[in-house]
């Protein structure tokens, strides 16, 4: 009955669970605009019908996206009323950046995007697509502002335990809020990608609705191979953001405990008590040379951050491990997909096929790591530096009713998640409206390397498997 942890706990539980739904909103709305690009440009109607059934799917994760935020936003003001007096000026400001810049764009043009296909052009319709995905995409940006203000603050001054803003650009720029976003947006492209490639296989597998299934693949395809490879890159660079501004907290995520050359660890189990990683699977001097391009130079051990200080070691470790390796496991699956495209063979592979339907919990499970990496290995600060955890929880609320509010809102976010996966199976089963008679999917597999009739016997061969 801990009050700190059990308000840890609970904002765990609701962010994480928030956070299943506004990675694939944004993902899958530039997708969406990516379709009906195309379908501008080639007047195809395959496009425009497979655009519209992502649109569906878009919409109730966007309901649920908004229904499951409210909760965590008023966790501020009730388990940690000291964390938000002290943030307030800080987060009044991005949040209110937000509510302009992204809120009113995606709520303006929502309404255009799911109930105006036909009721305005073609061109007005993907303009409203493209601002809807792009106020996804700003809400991200000023989250993730505000978020990693808390880890490298930057731009105020504290007056009467609150810290205010001296400088807007420069809260908005600090150190690890650009390298943080583009790593952000990467995993939500990366999730919205294999989301469209999971069902699209399965569709494949199922002899249902080929045309449209196969031409979503191929352009998700596309997306998850180049962000997949953004993400490798971006998150060296924000690995190397967090060596210099935070060397405690990438320590902890390679159990790195004494100052010296440093090992990359591919594998183990750290031990935070006798301060080493046993079954350890390295690659010698490997974080060295990510932090210092370097095999032989010193990297910071928690040795230099005095004990009360260091992060917890065993979450930060496995679940930047476990971030990592799904995020190679991207690039190789995206890879492999690409070179069957290249040889014509793609839709024949049916165990490919397979992997894809089921392959859209790696990134789920990837943004989820990602986020328990960076918010675990803050710890034991609330915002670094200046006010810990434990100083910025409400003093006046009972343990015992943060547990039953946890125990409540455990309960309604697992009837909400049947709900959302009971309508998402639905429009998934009921598939995209039928296609108007006429070729208007000709002319785009022959593009990939295969002729008409190659296509035929493929697609007459998977209806019948």
């Amino acid at each position: 009955m801990d009050l700190v942890m059990l308000s840890r706990i609970q904002f765990a539980l609701t962010i994480m669970f928030h956070y299943l739904f506004p990675p694939l909103t944004i993902g899958l709305g530039f997708l969406i605009v990516a379709l009906e690009g195309l379908f501008l440009k080639t007047k195809q109607p395959l496009y425009e019908s497979a655009a519209r059934f992502w649109t569906r799917l878009f919409a109730v994760n966007f309901a649920m996206g908004v229904a499951t935020g409210i909760v965590m936003e008023f966790q501020f003001g009730t388990n940690w009323a000291t964390y938000s007096r002290f943030v307030g000026d800080v987060f009044g400001s991005a949040l209110a950046s937000e509510g302009v810049f992204a809120f009113f764009l995606e709520s303006g043009f929502l309404a255009v995007l799911v109930f105006g296909w036909d009721r305005v052009g073609p061109r007005m319709h993907f303009f409203a697509t493209l601002m809807v995905a792009l106020g996804g995409m700003f809400s991200a940006v000023w989250i993730v502002v505000a978020n990693s203000w808390m880890q490298t603050p930057a731009g105020f001054h504290v007056v009467n335990g609150r810290a205010e803003i001296t400088d807007f650009w420069a809260m908005v720029f600090n150190p690890s809020s650009m390298i943080r976003l583009a790593h952000t947006l990467n995993g939500a492209m990366i999730l919205g990608a294999f989301f469209m490639l999971s069902i699209s296989a399965y569709y494949v597998l199922r002899g249902r609705h080929l045309e449209v299934a196969k031409r979503s693949f191929l352009v998700a395809l596309v997306f998850a191979t180049v962000f997949s490879w953004g993400a490798l890159v971006s998150g060296d660079g924000h690995a190397n953001q967090v060596a210099r501004t935070q060397p405690a907290k990438l320590a902890a995520f390679e159990g790195h405990f004494k100052t010296g050359v440093a090992d990359l660890h591919l594998l183990g189990v750290p031990d935070e008590a006798h301060e080493t990683v046993r079954y350890a699977v390295v690659i010698p001097g490997g974080l060295s040379f990510l932090v210092h391009r370097d095999f032989t130079k010193p990297v910071d051990g928690l040795d230099k951050t005095p004990p009360r200080d260091r992060p917890p070691v065993a979450i930060p470790f496995y679940s930047f491990h476990l971030m990592v390796a799904l995020g190679m496991s991207f690039i190789g699956l995206t890879t492999l997909g690409l070179f069957f495209w290249w040889r014509g063979t793609l839709f024949a592979q049916h165990w490919l096929m397979g992997l894809f339907v089921v392959a859209v919990l790696g990134p789920y499970a990837a943004n989820q790591a990602g986020w328990a990496t960076a918010e675990v290995g803050r710890q034991p600060w609330i915002v670094y530096g200046l006010l810990r955890t434990s100083d910025g929880v409400s003093k006046v609320v009972a343990a015992n009713a943060v547990l039953a509010s946890i125990l409540m809102f455990g309960f309604i976010y697992l009837l909400l998640f049947f709900v959302w996966v009971y309508v998402m199976n639905d429009k998934i089963q009921h598939g995209p409206d039928p296609l108007p008679a006429g070729p208007g999917g000709e002319g785009f597999l022959e593009a990939a390397g295969r002729s008409r009739d190659e296509c035929s016997l493929t697609d007459t061969h998977q209806e019948g498997g």
